[in-house]
């Protein structure tokens, strides 16, 4: 018995706030690193004891020609990467893309579709199809695909989907400055209707975008101070891809992912924190200090949507080097 596993090291039950202040929030994300990272630990060890993480495949069922104006995105219409062009999935060959990530030992199946809002009608009916079918398969179902109204998700509900995804992107001050074809309300509000509905969500953002850590301080304060905490909570750092207006800039320091995956855990201890875009950028090192600040999933397959992702055989090596338990372990 190592002092891991000993009463030595057992925790008090975490306590859950939504009340955190944006002073808080900027003072931890500020933290000397070694402090921080012993916090998260400690947080994270309390309601992730036995270090399991969450693999989940993401397939984009429509792809390109969306009516928003996201700076970082290459499937807007507004951008010259725009991807469109390519056919949409049917609901046969996204099923078995299902089984495929089912076999490789993913947990949850998540399935893009390149909308500003969802649209009723065949489309829609497929959507309603694909999420059935996955969920047969025994997966959890997981959809994005932009604003929804309350009867499309009570009909994703009844469907059995397991979360929606709806980022926020950035802090509210930031957002003018990536988005400007749907406001930030529009966004919470979308939320709200996923919430009401039973559905539990998956709602993170991007860091990298040219703000300033102040904004990505606001942006994890109102992710803190939703009631319940998104179930989810998927951090991203840009990939900077040609064709988009922020083609240019940098990628971030590695450490700075680090920083926000363990503020995010601390912050929101029970929500599944979702190591997500940029990880090639990470290198294996960071990637191992996310996953003990408190990251305990990841996007697990060799793309996310239109950009890539490490291989699932970089990835199993990854986690089994890490010690950390996942899906193929448990089988």
């Amino acid at each position: 018995m190592t002092i891991l596993d000993s009463k030595l090291f057992q925790l008090d039950e975490v306590p859950i706030r939504y009340d955190w202040t944006l002073d808080e929030v900027s003072e931890l994300l500020e933290k000397p690193l070694m402090n921080l990272l012993w916090e998260a630990q400690l947080v994270h060890r309390s309601v992730n004891p036995s270090y399991k993480v969450q693999l989940a495949s993401l397939l984009s069922v429509r792809t390109g020609g969306c009516e928003e104006d996201c700076a970082y995105c290459p499937q807007s219409m507004h951008n010259s990467s725009d991807v469109s062009g390519q056919p949409n999935l049917d609901v046969q060959p996204v099923l078995e893309r299902a089984k495929i990530a089912k076999e490789a030992g993913a947990d949850r199946f998540c399935m893009g579709w390149a909308w500003r809002e969802i649209r009723n009608g065949k489309e829609f009916e497929a959507m309603l199809s694909m999420v059935r079918g996955v969920r047969e398969i025994g997966l959890e179902a997981c959809v994005t695909a932009g604003m929804l109204t309350n009867e499309q998700a009570i009909r994703l509900a009844d469907a059995g989907l397991t979360a929606y995804n709806h980022n926020l992107d950035t802090s509210p001050e930031h957002y003018e400055k990536i988005i400007t074809t749907r406001t930030y309300q529009e966004r919470l509000e979308t939320l709200q209707r996923v919430r009401s509905a039973g559905i539990t969500i998956c709602c993170g953002g991007i860091i990298g975008m040219g703000e300033s850590i102040l904004d990505r301080a606001s942006l994890l304060q109102v992710l803190a101070t939703l009631n319940p905490h998104p179930e989810s909570v998927p951090i991203n750092s840009l990939v900077a891809v040609e064709g988009t207006p922020l083609e240019n800039l940098s990628s971030v320091d590695p450490l700075e992912m680090v920083r926000m995956v363990a503020t995010a855990r601390i912050l929101m201890p029970k929500s599944r924190v979702r190591l997500s875009a940029g990880r090639e950028q990470l290198g294996r090192e960071a990637q191992i200090l996310c996953l003990q600040a408190g990251a305990d999933s990841i996007f697990y397959g060799d793309t996310l949507l239109t950009t890539s992702n490490p291989t699932i055989a970089a990835d199993r090596d990854l986690l089994l080097k890490a010690g950390v338990q996942v899906n193929w372990e448990l089988n």
